[in-house]
């Protein structure tokens, strides 16, 4: 008997609590930007007691972050709430809007005369993918970023298509008037075109010789 209450007294001095006066979990995870929730229990003799939440790794000083009024009404500061359900002997607190940086030691406490009441509960925020549901669900948030980067995304894509296309045609434009430039120069006909018709010179064949062969000399226009 007096070791029991040996061991009953150094759980008071150091500020945790046997099992029936409070208890809680010992562990609970959130998804960044989203909320979580920890309920702890309590012996129905603090019932009208304050109750709160205190983040710390060191028991004697950690800092109280919300607190109740000593009623079921919730009581809301920043990002916490606490509410105490005095008919069933729980309390529960809510955090949300979670960070990287909440992940810590945590306390679910009852304030009395003497050492509080405490048990530890660890806390840790895994990291949130970014889904296309929230995409949809959040377009003052991502709808915004992700048109601004399709529209740069379009102009790198078509601007060197266009380009491409233009450097193409100035090109096949400059070939073909290259060609029809050279073939003037040489004087032959244009394709497409019937080639010219030449008829024979009359001054030309009185001066021929009236005996052997000989070919006609022929007048073309120009």
């Amino acid at each position: 008997m007096p070791l029991l209450t040996l061991f009953s007294l150094l759980f008071w001095l150091s500020g945790y609590s046997i099992a029936t006066e409070i208890t809680g979990p010992t562990m609970v995870n959130g998804l960044e930007r989203g909320s979580l929730t920890v309920r702890c229990a309590y012996g129905s003799q603090w019932k009208t007691y304050l109750k709160w939440w205190c983040r710390g790794a060191v028991w004697s000083s950690c800092e109280i972050l919300v607190k109740t009024t000593g009623s079921e009404q919730e009581v809301k500061r920043d990002r916490l709430s606490i509410r105490d359900d005095q008919k069933n002997y729980t309390f529960t607190v809510t955090m949300k809007d979670l960070r990287r940086d909440d992940a810590d030691t945590y306390w679910c406490g009852i304030e009395r005369v003497g050492t509080d009441l405490g048990v530890k509960v660890q806390v840790t925020i895994d990291l949130a993918l970014v889904t296309l549901e929230e995409t949809s669900s959040s377009p003052t948030l991502n709808s915004h970023h992700l048109d601004n980067r399709y529209k740069l995304l379009k102009l790198s894509v078509l601007l060197p298509l266009i380009f491409s296309i233009l450097l193409l045609l100035l090109v096949a434009i400059s070939l073909l008037v290259w060609r029809m430039m050279k073939r003037q120069k040489k004087g032959t006909s244009v394709p497409g075109e019937r080639p010219l018709l030449c008829k024979p010179d009359p001054a030309a064949d009185q001066n021929l010789p009236q005996k052997g062969h000989h070919k006609a000399l022929l007048l073309c226009p120009g």
